[in-house]
């Protein structure tokens, strides 16, 4: 059985010339398999193409992509290396645009390299890996204390709807919505979860119950169409589920399918959750219409996995992620806490940065 505590899905490995060694989640569930990544084009294909996906994940991911990106730079002071820093980090940040955490990661690691602009390129560069590893390790405690603030919402016996993959796989550790399970399991809590498939990629069916199957989860996988039918029919107690990126006013922008869920939810009176950490708020986006979608290639839908299902050049819509407006949320859980609505006031509350005191003035 699969201890979620040992479970890393991407991770450095060795000093400034190590590597990145990740899942390469395209091969789940048939096969566990890490890759070594040692340059940044191998590793921005990774995110492109999914082998690493989940907001956060692909944060972590593209923090420690920049340091492969500058590490062999021949440059002849640090200020030439922030150069750089903010070539590879506008090139990565370009890779997938919805999930604000990957720009969030890209532009700490621009801002440390401009604080420690004189310093000499290697040292810049070891301040660099080291702020890539610190990345991780606070996405590893953020998504521990969503578990921990989330928990107290599940009782015991409760069954979870969930959709696409907001587990482990999706984080440095723990994962988000399904953190709140894991906690809640550890409390001696009997929760059961049913998976959306999460059509055309079914990250729900490859990645989530893969997850939760080897962790010894109970976890019962449903077509995404049958969602309404199961909400409706009274045997779930709450939808638990991830954010891609959170607007100023609640509103969520989560893989495609999560907004249908949530109309579908509030209307059988199913309370509908989002577990996101620190780094998913977008407070420069006063609402959801705000948000870029990725469109990905046709070819997901028409031939997904290499299986041909629809007409050869038929037209296809495949938006990569939704938008859930803030009126369908019951609640936010993030790393600082349970938030509640009016988001438009409480987000701002827990996450606008804290003015800095003024000075006493001499007299």
């Amino acid at each position: 059985m699969l201890r979620i505590d040992d479970l890393r899905t991407v991770d450095w490995v060795g000093g400034v010339k190590g590597a990145v060694k990740l899942i390469d989640q395209t091969l789940l569930p048939a096969r566990l398999h890490y890759l070594t990544i040692k340059d940044a084009e191998t590793l921005r294909e990774a995110i492109c193409s999914m082998r690493v996906r989940g907001a956060p994940a692909i944060g972590v991911t593209a923090a420690m992509g920049v340091v492969l990106g500058v590490r062999d730079a021949k440059v002849p002071s640090g200020p030439a290396l922030v150069k750089e820093v903010e070539r590879v980090g506008a090139w990565l940040k370009s890779a997938r645009p919805t999930a604000v955490n990957l720009a969030w990661a890209v532009d700490r690691m621009t801002s440390l390299a401009h604080a420690n602009a004189m310093l000499p390129p290697d040292d810049l560069l070891k301040r660099l890996l080291d702020e890539a590893r610190a990345i991780a390790e606070e996405d590893r405690e953020m998504c521990r204390r969503i578990g921990l603030a989330g928990e107290p919402l599940l009782n015991d016996g409760d069954a979870v709807l969930t959709h696409c993959n907001a587990g482990s796989l999706a984080t440095a550790q723990y994962g988000t919505a399904l953190s709140v399970v894991y906690h809640a399991i550890a409390k001696g809590k009997r929760v059961r979860v049913y998976a959306d498939e999460t059509r055309p990629l079914l990250q729900g069916a490859r990645l989530t119950t893969w997850e939760l199957t080897t962790s010894g989860i109970d976890v019962t996988l449903l077509c995404d169409s049958a969602a309404g039918s199961l909400l409706a029919s009274g045997k779930v107690d709450c939808v638990l589920v991830g954010a891609d990126r959170i607007a100023a006013n609640g509103d969520v922008a989560n893989k495609i399918g999560t907004y249908s869920l949530a109309v579908l939810a509030h209307e059988n009176k199913v309370p509908f959750y989002v577990a996101a950490p620190a780094s998913t708020f977008d407070l420069s986006l006063p609402g959801g219409e705000h948000i870029p979608i990725e469109e990905r290639d046709p070819e997901e839908v028409r031939s997904p996995f290499g299986q041909p299902i629809a007409p050869r050049g038929v037209k296809v819509i495949n938006p990569a992620f939704d938008v859930t407006p803030a009126r369908f949320v019951t609640a936010i859980v993030t790393d600082r806490g349970v938030l509640r609505p009016p988001f438009e006031k409480s987000i701002p509350k827990t996450f606008a940065p804290k003015a800095k005191p003024v000075p006493a003035k001499s007299v």
